[in-house]
């Protein structure tokens, strides 16, 4: 489980295709402290370290996982969020994150506003995933708020400490971002259908 609160920013330095699945290669001050066999959310994707190098580690992403998150346009120097497993002991700071990603959004709009930033997102009209006002959603790991929640459309406010220290920085309008719902809502929605 996760918090969807970044620790360290990763760079993607190899890129490895082995049959369907991708080895991604990852550099980042948080490598350092990581095990064989943990588990550690890439972009908001829960993936198991498979193995270490100096100053980083390797995940390997299967078919399923790249159809359905980001993770299948990874290049070279991408910069990705990273986040280990709450400890048992630790402050919840964010909201409940799984890191199983549901769907993939689109950013339609970018706005500098005088000290933070407006980022809107559109997703699949298709999906039965919704938001709520004020409600939590998880963008490539990090946990938000909604507002101006609209069917298949919502926004979130990204305030100068989250865009420095998240890749919102290297984020642009027609980006493809991880979107992971809020669990409550899921569960109330599933109950609400049957």
């Amino acid at each position: 489980m996760f918090t969807g609160i970044i620790e360290s920013l990763g760079k993607v330095v190899d890129l490895k295709s082995e049959g369907s699945n991708l080895h991604i290669h990852v550099q980042s001050g948080l490598s350092s402290q990581l095990k064989i066999d943990q588990s550690v959310s890439h972009n908001g994707v829960c993936l198991t370290v498979v193995s270490l190098f100096d100053g980083g580690h390797i995940v390997t992403a299967i078919n399923e996982t790249l159809e359905k998150t980001n993770l299948k346009n990874l290049q070279m120097m991408d910069v990705i969020n990273l986040e280990r497993c709450m400890s048992a002991n630790g402050r919840f700071d964010g909201h409940i994150v799984q890191g199983h990603v549901d769907e993939v959004g689109k950013c339609v709009n970018i706005e500098d506003d005088n000290g933070s930033w407006r980022y809107d997102f559109q997703f699949s009209s298709n999906s039965k995933n919704i938001t709520v006002e004020k409600g939590s959603i998880c963008i490539n790991g990090v946990s938000l708020t909604c507002f101006d929640s609209i069917k298949n459309q919502f926004s979130v406010a990204i305030i100068p400490y989250t865009y420095e220290h998240t890749n919102f920085q290297n984020l642009n309008v027609g980006d493809h971002v991880n979107l992971e719902f809020d669990i409550i809502g899921k569960y109330i929605q599933r109950l609400h259908q049957h």
